[in-house]
């Protein structure tokens, strides 16, 4: 293998390797919230989080002097991508979690998400239908589907809200990684998610501090803080630009498909902090998502695809 074909590989392989550590700082999130929701509001947190968050970006962007000027009719489809992957994404799985009495409802109940996210992104021309991709989101999904078990899922009256909530977080952050592609690729990663989570602030920032307005923040110990701090900087503005950063380079249901590794590094955390030990249910579905992972990333050279990563353009804007 010559010099210029490794850099090529080791290229390619970067965004995969970018989406890995995503699922990774994500998987750890409702870990670390838990620390939080002692003391804080979860309307609260998110607003912690997004204001944070925006700040973190604006700062970045000066820091790197990658501000750019943004064309005015972009800023009605920023404020869109903020509405779907921050304000409604956050809001609506907090709001679900509280209400459905089991997180295994909401972790499967996310399996959705590839889902629609392939659905929307084939509506827009980025992503077409293959038994490969369908194959590999299908695999990866039953073994998920598997590692939770959803004979343990309470679909009872009392919880349907709060898992058609789940459902419309869903679709909502899927509909956002399907259609910020364009964006992330005009503006780059940085610029793109500096404004999404500006305007996230504008409905996060209201909500959340009515809800702090009756909590006392004196009484929130240090490890509270710790935590929020944690939050702002790796699950969200860690998270959020690899995520971004990965999108630009490879196919919306590739981004996507990458989210089904969260469930299995929830369960691979578990020994860690909770003292449990993995069993031959979770060794089985750990072999089903990776291998479902594998299908959906294995690099097959599409002319329709390549097309598209070379002329962006050619799609319309």
């Amino acid at each position: 293998m010559t010099g210029t074909e490794s850099a090529e590989r080791s290229g390619e392989a970067l965004p995969h390797l970018a989406l890995v550590a995503v699922q990774l700082l994500f998987g750890s999130w409702p870990i670390v919230a838990k620390i939080a929701l002692r003391a804080l509001p979860s309307t609260g947190l998110v607003a912690f989080r997004v204001s944070g968050a925006a700040l973190a970006f604006v700062v970045l962007q000066r820091v790197l002097g990658q501000s750019q000027t943004i064309r005015r009719k972009d800023y009605a489809r920023l404020a869109l991508y903020s509405l779907l992957g921050v304000v409604l994404n956050q809001l609506l799985f907090v709001k679900g979690l509280s209400l459905t009495s089991s997180v295994i409802n909401a972790t499967l109940l996310s399996t959705t998400i590839p889902v629609f996210t392939l659905l929307v992104s084939m509506t827009l021309g980025y992503d077409r239908l293959s038994f490969r991709k369908a194959f590999g989101i299908i695999l990866a999904a039953c073994g998920v589907i598997y590692l939770i078990d959803p004979m343990r899922a309470d679909f009872s009256s009392g919880n349907t809200l709060g898992n058609i909530l789940v459902v419309a977080n869903s679709l909502c952050y899927g509909a956002y990684i399907a259609i910020s592609k364009d964006m992330v690729k005009r503006y780059g990663a940085l610029t793109m998610l500096t404004w999404v989570f500006v305007f996230g602030c504008v409905l996060t920032i209201p909500i959340g501090f009515y809800s702090l307005s009756g909590t006392s923040l004196e009484a929130a110990g240090t490890g509270v803080w710790l935590a929020v701090i944690y939050i702002i900087l790796a699950p969200t503005v860690g998270a959020y630009y690899l995520n971004a950063w990965a999108l630009a380079r490879v196919a919306p249901s590739t981004v996507a498909v990458y989210i089904y590794l969260q469930p299995l590094i929830a369960f691979a955390l578990a020994p860690l902090i909770l003292g449990e030990s993995w069993n031959s249910r979770t060794w089985i579905a750990s072999m089903l998502i990776f291998a479902g992972v594998a299908i959906v990333t294995w690099r097959v050279r599409e002319p329709f695809i390549e097309k598209v990563a070379e002329h962006p353009d050619a799609l319309g804007h």
